[in-house]
């Protein structure tokens, strides 16, 4: 048999129908569409690892993962080969061959989420899959002075969920921007790593400063005192689609 390579591809989804990115027993996930895929295609018991666990109804434009195989198909190729054992709402929009002990989610990357709201008097139905619609005027002017309370280093236990399991919840927020276009507001983060929820309570917490219902000053405070209660609720999924995983020192593909 010969030696296995490992591949790298870079997805797109929409995650409307799937009960988040990774494979749970008797749930359709992205991972586990992914790994149907791949055993299908390449005769072989694969299994992919991402970057990100995007959680369930979350959206895609770029996630990255990893899997191993003993197929000689080039990498470069797999990526359409997948595409057509994948459904719809699913795409391998590149495919590359990367050392054998390389993985992305162990690299220094920077990831991006966008979380959109579509804030009008009447629900859009062409706009609800992909935007959170809420009827109460929000002023970005407040949401973007709370969000300047939130970049940098800190510890983001009041904006993660309490069942979040992880050895230390600090991170690093580089860039967040909350700006509105027409009747869409759009809040893009950008970020070393992110929490369980922690975009999505991010949004939900600018929110409440938008509807007036919390100071923008508060934010600062409500992240100093690490209690998840205190923040705003978590906003709903189908707003938020991670858009980028950049790794640093290593080309995107």
């Amino acid at each position: 048999m010969s030696e296995a390579r490992r591949i790298m591809i870079k997805v797109a989804y929409d995650g409307k129908a799937y009960h988040g990115w990774q494979a749970q027993e008797g749930m359709v996930t992205i991972e586990s569409r992914l790994n149907e895929a791949l055993c299908e295609l390449l005769k072989e018991d694969i299994a992919v690892s991402g970057a990100s666990r995007t959680d369930a109804g979350v959206h895609a434009k770029g996630n990255l993962a990893v899997f191993d195989t003993h197929a000689r198909i080039p990498a470069e190729k797999v990526a359409a080969a997948m595409n057509t054992k994948l459904p719809e709402d699913i795409v391998v929009l590149e495919s590359e061959e990367v050392a054998p002990d390389f993985h992305p989610r162990h690299c220094h990357s920077i990831k991006t989420y966008e979380y959109r709201i579509l804030n009008t008097a009447v629900r859009d139905p062409l706009k609800n899959r992909y935007a959170h619609w809420t009827y109460v005027p929000l002023d970005v002017e407040r949401m973007k002075e709370a969000a300047v309370h939130l970049v940098g280093e800190h510890d983001y236990t009041s904006f993660c969920s309490v069942h979040a399991q992880t050895d230390t919840r600090v991170r690093t927020i580089y860039s967040l921007d909350v700006t509105r276009i027409g009747e869409e507001i759009s809040i893009v983060v950008k970020g070393n790593g992110f929490l369980y929820n922690m975009v999505r309570i991010i949004a939900g917490t600018l929110m409440e400063v938008g509807r007036g219902h919390m100071e923008a000053s508060k934010v600062k405070e409500i992240l100093e005192t690490r209690d998840r209660h205190l923040a705003g609720p978590t906003a709903p999924p189908n707003g938020l689609c991670l858009i980028n995983i950049e790794l640093q020192g290593r080309k995107t593909i």
